[in-house]
């Protein structure tokens, strides 16, 4: 089974590459140790840029880098803040909520796997590397997320102050005249996030053990993957996520899109979305792209409710029941509209029959799909304990 669900998947923010530069992303020194993947049977090698090659020190820093509230301009918040262990590196809010207390107009993505992801946020087509992913949260202001000054200051003379960080960025970057750069930063963050890969749920034991999925799950694995509710089609292969992935060796060209317009809204006007949720609309000025936004992970997928982009449905049952009728009906208030007959709508998004016997089933699948490992295994946690802890600025 698991040698199939692999084979199936193999089957940016504007001016970052600019301020990259600006803010001096040469090639860095070698790294102390290579890093030893502890990947699952079966999957292959993430792709890692050549001018960051994963090390176990750069991957330790960047932990402490990850759960570091003197990484937001008013030492409120980190990167955890949004990426909650607990909730499988998403939050429980509908959308995010930045350290000035500004909401955005999505919720945070779940960072499983995100290794393999070949895009990496809600909309943005163009953003491939976490590395240029890391600066939108730390110096984007519209919305504003950590609100760091681009060109570091006072937030970097705060980091040489921690002596655990005098000692790991030598660890992982050589002793340079000063390691203390954005783009070590950003190297850092990117090389512990690569490594939270999930795959311990009771669906992957199962491949070993059937026993790990209920007679009723189990059921609900057919439904999944089979023609009645074909999530698969847009939540597949080994990350059941967009298929649209990165890997060692994976053949050019053939990409799939990650892309959908699922009918969560028909509103009336030339857009049929939100102003502020237009999709991928907002990167190509495409109409046929306006409402579509990435298909993310369902790994764990009952530990991240709220669901959709924005939050905007609240269980994994009224998830079924939008999908179910082929799109979401809203009855009434400023974003009244049927779903279904949006015009902009996935072909792939037309509606299934569900049993309650069949909704009971889809549902127990789903929930077989968190890896209660991943919640708590400490390769992940906060590193950051008693009197180490950043204090509160």
């Amino acid at each position: 089974m698991r040698g199939a669900r692999i084979l199936t998947a193999i089957g940016l923010w504007a001016g970052t590459a600019g301020l990259a530069l600006a803010l001096g992303q040469t090639a860095p020194t070698a790294p102390s140790a290579q890093y030893a993947w502890q990947l699952p049977d079966g999957w292959p090698t993430p792709k890692v840029p050549l001018d960051n090659p994963m090390s176990t020190a750069k991957v330790a820093l960047g932990r402490l880098l990850f759960y570091d509230t003197r990484l937001s301009a008013n030492g409120t918040q980190s990167c955890a803040t949004c990426h909650v262990q607990a909730h499988a590196f998403a939050d429980a809010k509908p959308v995010a909520i930045g350290s000035t207390g500004q909401a955005h107009p999505r919720s945070s993505m779940s960072l499983v796997n995100i290794a393999y992801a070949g895009t990496l946020t809600w909309v943005n087509p163009t953003l491939h590397l976490l590395e240029e992913q890391a600066l939108v949260p730390m110096f984007g202001n519209r919305p504003i997320e950590l609100g760091l000054a681009p060109g570091g200051g006072a937030w970097l003379d705060r980091l040489r102050q921690v002596p655990i960080y005098r000692r790991q960025f030598v660890e992982a970057f050589g002793a340079t005249p000063d390691p203390f750069t954005i783009a070590n930063i950003t190297r850092a963050l990117a090389s512990f996030e690569r490594t939270i890969i999930s795959a311990r749920s009771p669906y992957d034991r199962s491949e070993f053990d059937p026993s790990a999925l209920s007679v009723e799950a189990r059921r609900g694995e057919g439904i999944y993957f089979g023609t009645q509710a074909s999530c698969f089609r847009c939540h597949g292969g080994f990350t059941l996520a967009s298929y649209n992935i990165e890997f060692e060796g994976r053949p050019e060209g053939g990409e799939a899109p990650g892309f959908f317009n699922t009918g969560l809204y028909n509103l009336a006007g030339p857009f049929r979305y939100p102003a502020d949720a237009t999709g991928l609309y907002a990167y190509t000025k495409r109409v046929a792209d306006v409402g579509k936004f990435k298909a993310p992970t369902l790994r764990n997928i009952a530990v991240t409710a709220p669901y959709m982009h924005d939050g905007s449905i609240a269980t994994l049952d009224a998830v079924l029941d939008h999908y179910a009728a082929g799109g979401r009906t809203i009855a009434s208030g400023p974003h009244a509209g049927i779903g279904r007959d949006n015009p902009g709508k996935s072909t792939i998004v037309g509606g299934f029959a569900l049993s309650p016997a069949d909704r009971r089933a889809l549902l127990a699948f789903l929930r077989a799909l968190t890896d209660d490992a991943l919640l708590t295994d400490a390769r992940w946690s906060n590193p950051w304990t008693g009197a180490t802890a950043p204090a509160a600025r």
